[in-house]
């Protein structure tokens, strides 16, 4: 797995992958329509963030390159690679618990706070990609 160079794709399986934290300038793509949405994207090696139809997805703090990216209303799965361990927050339905995977291992049960949003800190450096699930409860 890498870097995203096209900045977002979407995948056969229908997932959209995108980011790339190996850029050392920031780099946008607006309008990219995936199932009715649109989407966009911002992204270097110090923050990646993703918008749908205007509205918060996800954003990392550094950068970061996400694989298979599937976001339902029961909560999202992909996979997240980067040169360093990176904060990610997503955007998810608002005061809703959800449980938390990371790499394949429980993080526990976290509450999103009242506009949506759930921060989790991952462990990349090293790693070759991380696998994280968010369900909610």
């Amino acid at each position: 797995m890498a870097a995203v160079s096209e900045l977002i794709r979407t995948e056969d399986s229908g997932a959209i992958s995108f980011g790339d934290y190996t850029l050392g300038h920031k780099a946008k793509l607006d309008n990219y329509e995936h199932h009715g949405d649109v989407y966009k994207v911002k992204t270097f090696n110090e923050i990646t963030k993703l918008e749908k139809n205007g509205g918060f997805v996800y954003e990392s703090v550094p950068g970061t390159a996400v694989n298979d990216f599937v976001q339902t209303e029961d909560g999202v799965t992909f996979s997240v690679e980067g040169a360093e361990d990176a904060q990610i927050t997503l955007g998810l339905a608002e005061e809703a618990d959800y449980e938390v995977e990371v790499g394949g291992e429980s993080a526990g049960t976290m509450r999103t706070n009242l506009g949506g949003k759930l921060s989790i800190s991952v462990e990349l450096a090293g790693m070759n990609s991380v696998q994280i699930k968010v369900e909610r409860r």
